[in-house]
């Protein structure tokens, strides 16, 4: 008689009938409600610190909202393609990058303090920006701020946003090369079904 498998793997070490992957709400990823934040931030910032006509403003927006719609985007293409999760987890990475440098740049043009990693202010708003995920939350802290510290503010909660977003794409890459593509998860299944 047949000895059941070992409590000690999981499910995941053996074939399954089920080959897609549907996972967590990605709505409830920390990288996507950081992103929410950050878009959040930089539709205020360009309102109250940008000149209208300005190019930067659509350029700006659109960086935020690129970093925002494709972490969703992935997440929800990520049952049936992890090469397609890992291309646009990596395209929202850049976005955010990209933004991040439109800010900087904005400082540096306006001759603006730039908080540097290691001074107190750095470090408070790091600790702040590490316990805030909401949008809420950053729509109250940036009303009464002066642009500099707008845009410093959300420097720091893109650094962080970066830096989850590298952590998620080393889970996929781990994922990927665990488990392979939607074919290989395919063929799996239905030899799985078959028994051979």
């Amino acid at each position: 008689m047949a000895q059941p498998p070992s409590s000690s793997h999981s499910a995941s070490d053996h074939p399954s009938k089920d080959f897609l992957r549907l996972g967590k709400n990605p709505y409830n990823l920390i990288t996507y409600k950081k992103s929410r934040s950050i878009y959040l931030i930089t539709r205020y910032f360009v309102r109250i610190a940008l000149k209208r006509g300005d190019r930067t403003i659509d350029q700006m927006v659109q960086a935020a909202r690129s970093g925002k719609q494709n972490i969703i985007e992935g997440a929800k293409a990520g049952p049936t393609s992890r090469e397609t999760e890992i291309r646009l987890t990596n395209i929202a990475k850049a976005s955010l990058q990209e933004l991040r440098e439109d800010f900087l740049d904005w400082l540096r043009i306006n001759e603006a303090e730039i908080w540097q990693d290691g001074t107190e202010i750095y470090s408070k708003a790091r600790r702040v920006c590490g316990k805030h995920n909401d949008e809420a939350y950053y729509k109250t802290c940036i009303a009464n701020r002066t642009p500099a510290n707008i845009a410093n503010i959300a420097v720091v909660l893109i650094d962080q946003t970066d830096a989850l977003l590298y952590k998620q794409l080393l889970r996929l890459q781990k994922d990927f090369l665990r488990f392979g593509g939607i074919r290989e998860a395919m063929s799996a299944a239905r030899r799985a079904v078959r028994g051979y």
